[in-house]
């Protein structure tokens, strides 16, 4: 019932009832009585009235919500909760809200953790999950997604073929200043950076530089090469013609980042390529094959710019990309690296590998910390449990036994 345009209840003096009601009915749970304070004089006569007491309230009242209602049907019909309504506005269900808060909060941070940058190289968890801890940007689920959606296309590009950090995120993100000094987002990308490569996460200016050069930013064209033996590319280039030269008299090759973005007429090969984390092991593989040897890439550790790109040109022609590393916690985490960045597939590098090279060599150095391997699930496992690591050069028989019966089925 109204009077005029207004309820008949909705009068000054009964103000902070009606607010109270509103306020507790839209927390969402469920309400059996309402404290009102502080009450004026006019209110608790008011109040008084309402309730039929037979004395004042104090300036603390508590009301029954089930005395209100009989009130109120009483007067006008239906129920206080209708009343507060009318008066104050449409109720809210903060429980309900806060529920689907919460489950969009889990939602993202599920996401976070299961997307396939994240899932590839596992070295990425500890940061997904100080990415949780740190909490929402202001609050914002969609606003944090924005932000980890763009962490996440910084580090799928990554390694970076050479380009200064202007123009890789002009290129990556549509904005050459998103990765500026002091951003949030070159903060967490460069907190990945450092999880990924097991560093402390950089805390100076040429700290942040140096950690943007470990993945191929501003790094200088010339000096960033690929090390390479036994690649025949056909194609009348430069590039071509040097890299068949330097395998046919049995030697490798550096090749720049300069030569790989402007290489002339290069068609490069379709077969298999094997590539190995250490420079010892193609240097052994040119002593014992020599121009017979089959065609590898060294990535000397982490793989710089111009290793990415000379794989991800492989990749592209059609060849296919068989990887070997350390078995400790760095060698795992290039090699998840080095798969995710270039589609490579394991080569000797299951856990069944591991535990047979460490019955050879049972006495290697501790592995450091290790994470997991996407492509073995008991491969890091293994290694925690040995406690002892395995280097390349020490299994470098069976790589050369495995590089010598592919040279046989070569046509």
């Amino acid at each position: 019932m109204t009077q005029g345009s207004r309820h008949v209840f909705d009068r000054l003096e009964l103000a902070p009832l009606w607010q109270e009601l509103h306020a507790r009915l839209s927390s969402g749970r469920t309400v059996a009585r309402i404290t009102v304070e502080p009450l004026s004089p006019a209110s608790r006569e008011a109040l008084a009235d309402l309730l039929g007491l037979d004395r004042l309230p104090g300036t603390r009242a508590t009301v029954s919500l089930t005395r209100l209602d009989e009130v109120v049907r009483e007067a006008v019909g239906g129920n206080a909760r209708a009343v507060a309504e009318a008066i104050v506005g449409p109720l809210a269900n903060r429980a309900a809200e806060r529920d689907s808060d919460r489950a969009a909060r889990e939602s993202l941070w599920d996401w976070l953790e299961g997307h396939p940058v994240v899932t590839t190289q596992p070295a990425l968890l500890p940061w997904a999950r100080s990415m949780r801890r740190a909490g929402l940007i202001r609050g914002s689920v969609e606003g944090t997604r924005r932000h980890l959606s763009h962490a996440l296309t910084v580090l799928a590009a990554l390694p970076a073929q050479g380009d200064p950090l202007p123009v890789f995120a002009a290129e990556h993100l549509g904005d050459a200043h998103a990765l500026d000094d002091g951003t949030r987002l070159s903060g967490a990308v460069l907190r990945a950076v450092a999880a990924l490569h097991d560093t402390e996460p950089p805390t100076t200016a040429a700290r942040r530089r140096a950690a943007w050069g470990l993945v191929g930013i501003a790094d200088d064209a010339l000096s960033t090469t690929a090390l390479t033996a036994g690649l025949r590319p056909a194609g009348a280039g430069a590039v071509a013609r040097s890299l068949t030269a330097y395998a046919d008299a049995g030697h490798a090759a550096h090749l720049t980042l300069a030569q790989l973005r402007d290489p002339g007429e290069l068609r490069l090969p379709s077969g298999d390529v094997h590539v190995t984390e250490n420079p010892s092991v193609l240097a052994l593989a040119l002593r014992e094959f020599g121009a017979a040897c089959p065609a590898l890439v060294c990535t000397s550790g982490w793989p710089g710019g111009a290793v990415v790109l000379l794989l991800r040109q492989l990749a592209a022609a059609g060849a296919s990309l068989h990887y070997h590393g350390d078995f400790d916690g760095e060698g795992l985490r290039i090699a998840a690296h080095v798969m995710a960045a270039t589609g490579a597939r394991p080569w000797r590098m299951s856990a069944r590998d591991y535990e047979s090279a460490h019955a050879r060599t049972p006495t290697g150095p501790p592995p450091g910390r290790v994470t997991d391997a996407p492509w073995d699930a008991r491969l890091a496992a293994a290694l925690v449990e040995q406690g002892a690591a395995v280097l390349e050069e020490h299994v470098a028989d069976a790589l050369m036994g495995d590089l010598a019966r592919h040279r046989c089925m070569q046509p």
